[in-house]
């Protein structure tokens, strides 16, 4: 779940309209679609006729039809006629209509609806309007388009979500797009359709979590590995996170250890914050908790092998199964005092340890590398008072008692002589 970093919009547009002149190309364009000897195009005077530049909008009403003309009156003693084509059904008299002025025969004025409809959206155009536009070219800055006979550019960060290295693949396309900016007395609209896809984003990521709870079970894809984590796609631009933490009962040092990008994975959801934009979810709560029933495995004062995982201050974390780790504290290493617990032992080490107390509710558990004498659990010296313990045990249930100096001979290993 990376967030956009902002981007200075005023900064990206000048450098990428470095060099472009956009009025440059709406009059080349215009001279390239006009016939040759028509008015406008190059060498040839342009009084005869209006541009598109120069047509003013008009308001008139419908007052009459004459075969394809529709005679439409502007004003007192001024009419003018439009072609029936322009309009979805013949129109009715009396009905308004905004209509572009594109010349006069005679008397009456040469009217366009369709002009003026273009014309009148670059009136109304302004920013935040959603428009469709035409890939006409490209440039070093981005994308040059059309809006109707209006140029407009993108810059080449606003064609898609990611980075587009090759542009071109663009050309002819129809962009739905977002005005990010108009200059009208320079002609230019600056269009985005990353605006666009952005929030048709946001829209599907607010439709998908809405269907999210926390505890809910969700399949995804994952798409990047980091090393304090995992994200899965669980729909296209909704991802959450799976924390180093979060994806196994096992200790994971590294994610790679146990993911790779393209995996097919379940999960729960653990947490939605932030309207959805962060989505926190869990593998290792879909496998069995080795605390449920750890005390049927692992008694106190029992004595169990275990490997060193993570070494702290106070003490040493000791895993002594897949999930399950007890804390060895600083005091419980050995006889002697230590000033840290790396003087006796070292990650990744296996010891010997006994278990002093176990609180599943809490999955806390003490741990003690020396024996109830204080000797070294494992150590030769331990392994003597154990020897001992077990004979005074036995003399203490066997009749007339038994020499305290055979006793410990015994445990000694010694035989009489």
């Amino acid at each position: 779940m990376t967030e956009e970093k902002p981007i200075n919009l005023d900064d990206e547009i000048s450098d990428a309209l470095d060099g472009l002149d956009l009025q440059s190309l709406d009059k080349e364009e215009f001279d390239r679609s006009a016939p040759s000897g028509a008015p406008g195009a190059a060498g040839t005077p342009s009084a005869a006729a209006p541009s598109a530049e120069d047509s003013k909008l008009r308001r008139g009403t419908v007052v009459g039809l004459s075969g394809r003309d529709v005679v439409i009156e502007l004003g007192p003693r001024e009419q003018g006629v439009v072609d029936v084509a322009e309009f979805e059904a013949p129109p009715a008299v009396g009905e308004v209509f905004e209509l572009a002025v594109r010349g006069r025969d005679g008397d009456l004025l040469l009217l366009s609806r369709s002009e003026a409809l273009v014309l009148a959206s670059w009136r109304d155009m302004k920013e935040g309007d959603v428009v469709k536009a035409r890939v006409t070219g490209q440039n070093t800055g981005g994308l040059e388009l059309k809006i109707g006979p209006n140029s407009a550019f993108m810059p080449a960060s606003h064609a898609s979500l990611g980075r587009e290295e090759d542009l071109s693949k663009f050309l002819g396309d129809d962009m739905t797009c977002k005005v990010l900016e108009i200059d009208r007395a320079r002609k230019r609209v600056v269009l985005s359709r990353r605006a666009v896809l952005a929030e048709e984003r946001d829209r599907k990521r607010a439709e998908t979590t809405a269907a999210l709870v926390s505890g809910s079970l969700v399949k995804g894809v994952v798409t990047r590995i980091e090393s304090f984590g995992a994200f899965v796609e669980l729909s296209p631009g909704v991802e959450g996170l799976v924390h180093v933490s979060n994806l196994s009962r096992k200790r994971v040092e590294s994610p790679e250890d146990v993911l790779s990008v393209g995996d097919r994975v379940e999960a729960m959801v653990l947490e939605i914050t932030e309207d959805g934009r962060r989505i926190g979810l869990g593998m290792k709560q879909l496998e069995p908790d080795p605390w449920d029933d750890l005390v049927h495995r692992i008694g106190e004062e029992s004595v169990v092998e275990g490997r060193v995982v993570r070494l702290m201050d106070f003490g040493a974390f000791v895993e002594l199964e897949p999930g399950v780790e007890g804390l060895l504290h600083v005091s419980q290493v050995s006889r002697e005092r230590l000033r840290h617990v790396r003087d006796a032992v070292s990650e990744g080490e296996t010891v010997l340890v006994r278990v002093l107390s176990i609180d599943p509710g809490a999955q806390r558990i003490s741990l003690s590398r020396l024996d109830e004498q204080g000797a070294v659990i494992g150590s030769e010296e331990a392994a003597d008072t154990s020897a001992v313990r077990e004979v005074l045990d036995r003399g203490r249930a066997a009749p007339g008692g038994t020499n305290l100096g055979d006793l410990f001979r015994k445990a000694l290993g010694e035989t009489d002589q």
